[in-house]
């Protein structure tokens, strides 16, 4: 090989090697900073207000069919 194709070919390495490195920092980054979002500024539950007279039954049932539709939503 001459020495101006092993100078391309260390140069375009050297290339692919500092985006991957950049691309992982920025994978962490992004992580990290999500990590900190939810960690200190996660929204407080909001208060349910159930009319009076509902059956309890009722609720838990409506309850347990939206947690089940979730879990399959997020299956697929």
């Amino acid at each position: 090989m001459t020495s101006l194709l092993q100078e391309g070919l260390a140069l375009a390495g050297f290339g692919m090697g500092m985006v991957f490195i950049f691309l992982t920092l920025l994978v962490v980054a992004t992580n990290f900073m999500s990590w900190v979002i939810q960690q200190y500024f996660a929204p407080e539950p909001v208060p349910l207000d159930v009319p009076a007279g509902t059956d309890p039954r009722e609720l838990a049932a409506a309850a347990a069919a939206v947690r089940k539709y979730r879990q399959e939503r997020q299956n697929n």
